[in-house]
């Protein structure tokens, strides 16, 4: 769902089909964000080419925080539940409810809480940022080059929540494995399309489930 008309996978042709195809080979249908995109599915692979970009000097768990901090903070549903399954390989499904809850989860470093905060900050107020806020992190070993991520990680993640906020549209159904405590406490924005999933075709359908 959302307030533009998108075009059906099963309708798409050329890059919209293609960008379909791809974004089914990953998750095993076509999210309804890359629909969002299916008017311009050419921004959407350049998203992909600089978040990976951005994401590529930063270890996993350190992407999966920063970007969990900035979606949860900017209430976006879908990426608080996409990266909140993502920390479940490091934390408990009880502990990323603490964290959405701004807590302290006691497995976190304190560079991680302070990187935590300053990414919710950069995600809701990046105009209030001063320097006190960057000290705070060099003090925990973090140098410029690790400043510029968190930044980098934080304000991509704003532009991608707002795309789909601004355009209404709604994390998937297929939130299938996780939590249903989790589930409910990342439910922060929109809520979750209830809808069935789509596929591109019967037979793409049958072999994404094979």
């Amino acid at each position: 769902m959302s307030f533009i008309q998108t075009v059906a996978p099963r309708q798409a042709t050329g890059e919209v089909r293609a960008m379909y195809a791809r974004q089914q080979a990953h998750w095993g249908y076509v999210p309804n964000y890359a629909k969002a995109f299916s008017h311009r599915p050419e921004v959407l692979a350049r998203w992909g080419k600089l978040l990976a970009e951005i994401r590529r000097p930063v270890d996993a768990r350190r992407f999966e925080l920063i970007t969990f901090a900035a979606a949860h903070a900017l209430r976006n549903t879908a990426c608080a539940l996409a990266h909140g399954k993502a920390l479940t390989q490091f934390f408990s499904a009880d502990e990323v409810v603490v964290l959405a809850e701004c807590g302290d989860a006691e497995t976190l470093s304190a560079a991680e809480r302070e990187m935590m905060a300053f990414a919710r900050k950069v995600a809701c107020d990046a105009a209030s940022i001063d320097q006190a806020d960057t000290d705070a992190l060099r003090r925990h070993g973090l140098g410029d080059a690790d400043i510029f991520d968190i930044v980098a990680i934080a304000a991509g993640r704003a532009f991608f929540t707002k795309i789909l906020d601004g355009l209404g549209v709604l994390a998937d159904s297929a939130v299938g494995g996780m939590d249903e405590g989790l589930v409910r406490a990342l439910t922060v924005g929109r809520p979750i399309d209830r809808g069935a999933t789509q596929c591109l075709t019967d037979e793409l359908e049958t072999a994404s489930k094979a």
